[in-house]
């Protein structure tokens, strides 16, 4: 059973009860997991878990300790909270550590559905029922993972503070393939109620993209212009936001950084079209209320109008620095500063260009200019005079995230769709000027 908001202050409060230690900041969290997995259109295994636990932080003149348990009984608790203090008996000294917070408070958002925590089983299969029916009628074979998770938690310190928090979410990601293995396609997305989670669309337009992307062509590497659908955006954009750290943009080691231990804060770092947020409110990606360290959630633009208008300070970093903490992001949105356009009318106003759905297997090359390598996967079309012309193979490309999203670069952003589960994001489709591919790949 998941834990409620009274369970949760009494477990935290009784641990804390048991420290000895100066300071401590302890949680106990419950999970209800479930999954159904298929493969070669049919069903391959099926799981549910349901699981308790908690741990501890302490510290001891300063040097710290921690421990874990996945039980709640008394004498379990106890030993966690021993080993924890155990541990920082013999560690260095904690050089970042600072008190844990007092009471704050927090507001809540609406990530928790009860559909979902619940989740109907035998709904579930009868729509993986019907998406491997419609995969044989294409005559392509898929795969997928079905998942459904509900997540309670509370969390406390030494010094008075507690927050409670409960979400969930549903998620369908699949592979469409021919039986050649010539041709695959992907589509994944998630919801906080199972009930808003379109799994007919996500086999929809995984199974589209295989049978669409059969005889591929060959096609040059170099640059290109390129449409990026929601998922391709997603699979870079985390690549962007980990350059919003205070302390390596001051430090010297990040995209933002300037000489002298300056950085570029208040610039025009990318296009005037983009905007990058966090807000946990938003209800289509609801997020915790509780962001780094545990400081009450804000929502927080780290770009606006291309601007970069914040960075990320650690509770140990703003001290060190003489400023205020930042407490986000808890979640990631992008989205166009004026006008967005569908992902038909994106297609149609491009003469040539590839629209790319997904990227995999993604490696850092240069981190003061946040470059990235990796491939396209599953689906790759030329575009010509506003219309899908033909599908093509896989390229690696080389690109900069920063020259990505860079003033002039970016021509059209699309309207936001969630993607990702747990820390999901909302992100729309990108028409890019320049992109840039440097060799091909026989990857599918």
């Amino acid at each position: 059973m998941l834990l409620n908001e009274k369970e949760a202050k009494q477990i935290t409060n009784k641990i804390l009860s048991y420290v000895k230690a100066d300071d401590a900041t302890v949680s106990v969290t419950s999970n209800k997991y479930s999954n159904l997995r298929f493969a070669r259109n049919g069903y391959l295994t099926s799981g549910n878990t349901v699981s308790r636990g908690a741990n501890i932080t302490v510290w001891i003149k300063g040097k710290r300790g921690s421990s874990s348990t996945s039980s709640l009984d008394d004498a379990s608790l106890k030993a966690m909270v021993e080993q924890a203090e155990k541990v920082a008996e013999i560690s260095p000294i904690d050089r970042q550590y600072l008190p844990t917070l007092g009471k704050q408070t927090y507001k809540s958002s609406n990530g928790y559905a009860e559909a979902t925590a619940n989740i109907s089983l035998s709904k579930r299969a009868k729509d993986i029922s019907k998406i491997i029916k419609n995969s044989e009628k294409e005559g392509v074979l898929s795969a997928g993972f079905h998942e459904a998770r509900a997540i309670a938690g509370g969390f406390a310190t030494k010094n008075g503070n507690f927050g409670f928090e409960r979400r969930t979410y549903a998620n369908l990601s699949m592979t469409a393939r021919t039986p050649d293995g010539t041709s695959s396609g992907y589509f994944s997305r998630s919801d906080v109620n199972v009930k808003d989670l379109d799994t007919e669309r996500i086999a929809r337009e995984s199974i589209r993209k295989a049978v669409e992307g059969k005889n591929a062509s060959t096609i040059e590497p170099g640059v290109y212009t390129v449409i990026l659908e929601p998922q391709a955006v997603g699979d870079l954009i985390g690549r962007v936001t980990s350059q919003f750290n205070a302390r390596r943009a001051e430090e010297g080691r990040s995209a933002f950084s300037l000489k002298g231990g300056k950085t570029k804060l208040g610039q025009q770092v990318f296009d005037s079209k983009i905007n990058i947020l966090s807000d946990p409110w938003n209800e289509e990606i609801p997020a915790s209320p509780s962001a780094q360290a545990g400081l009450p959630a804000q929502k927080i633009y780290l770009i606006k109008n291309g601007v970069l208008e914040n960075l990320t300070y650690s509770r140990f970093w703003a001290k060190r620095k003489n400023t205020v903490p930042t407490p986000g992001p808890v979640n990631t949105i992008l989205e166009s500063s004026g006008k967005s356009s569908s992902l038909k009318e994106i297609i149609k106003s491009t003469k040539k260009g590839l629209l790319i759905g997904r990227f995999w297997y993604i490696r850092g090359t240069d981190a003061r200019t946040a470059s990235y390598t990796g491939l396209t996967r599953d689906g790759v079309w030329m575009v010509e005079n506003g219309k899908i012309a033909y599908p093509v193979k896989n390229l690696r490309f080389n690109q900069s995230m920063i020259a990505m999203l860079s003033s002039g670069n970016v021509e059209m952003v699309g309207k936001p769709e969630r993607i990702g589960r747990t820390n999901a994001s909302l992100l729309p489709a990108l028409k890019l000027k320049e992109f840039n591919f440097t060799s091909q790949s026989e990857a599918v």
